[in-house]
């Protein structure tokens, strides 16, 4: 998470360069969306964030209504602002979908890919493999998150397609999200292994050109969350996706 004199450094930055404050709050605001800061049904301090920023409230309230378009807070008029709460049956219809269109783009990945992208594939998952000797759950959790998510964008730029990279984006926003919001602590942390055994089999049907086997390996990858979040989270009654 930004400190207050990291977030201050990059508003300066920001009016330096002359450039507009909102998406550099919305970018700060987003990241701790994802890594969990705030929780489900919990509120945004407008004035608080303000404050700390260092900015005037209309950039933090342009950004908090980007990231309502977005479903990753809720606008309440007269009320404030708020992390989403959903009920479980929505959590796991959401990764049902979510699969779907991770595998589909895989497939589609599979034909159009380049050697060089398999490479930098590999590289990714050796640094995550590397990360399971980390002890702190929580810094394992973050550093699986960060190259989760490089991993899988080199996987979607295998596809060349914007419309599906920005799709698929905006979904990763979303499974991060709700995966950090539950009140689970760090439930990647005890994922990393099988998660990384995942990457090596996709990649192994990446480099093959194998449409069906990626298909299959990436809507099971990310079915996993279902599964993550039930077992982290046993008193909720999960519908299985």
């Amino acid at each position: 998470m930004p400190t207050v004199s990291s977030a201050h450094d990059a508003m300066a930055i920001a009016a330096a360069q002359g450039r507009r404050l909102a998406p550099y709050v919305y970018d700060v605001v987003k990241e701790r969306l994802l890594g969990g800061e705030w929780l489900a049904g919990q509120s945004i301090a407008v004035e608080a964030l303000k404050n700390e920023l260092g900015v005037s409230k209309q950039p933090v309230m342009d950004a908090l209504r980007r990231l309502a378009v977005d479903g990753l807070v809720e606008v309440i008029p007269q009320v404030g602002c708020r992390v989403p709460r959903f009920v479980p049956e929505e959590v796991d219809d959401f990764f049902v979908l979510f699969a779907s269109l991770e595998a589909e783009s895989a497939a589609i990945a599979a034909q159009r890919r380049a050697e060089s992208q398999i490479e930098e594939l590999v590289r990714i998952n050796k640094i995550i493999g590397s990360s399971t000797t980390v002890v702190d759950p929580a810094v394992r959790a973050h550093q699986y998150r960060t190259l989760n998510r490089q991993f899988h964008s080199v996987v979607l730029s295998m596809a060349r397609s914007a419309v599906v990279s920005r799709t698929s984006n905006r979904m990763w926003d979303m499974s991060d999200m709700l995966i950090n919001v539950t009140r689970a602590q760090n439930p990647l942390a005890g994922e990393v292994v099988d998660r990384h055994a995942d990457h090596e089999r996709i990649i192994a049907a990446l480099r093959a050109r194998d449409v069906d086997t990626v298909r299959a390996e990436m809507r099971s990858h990310i079915l996993r969350n279902i599964g993550m979040l039930r077992a982290a989270l046993p008193s909720l009654d999960h519908r299985v996706g």
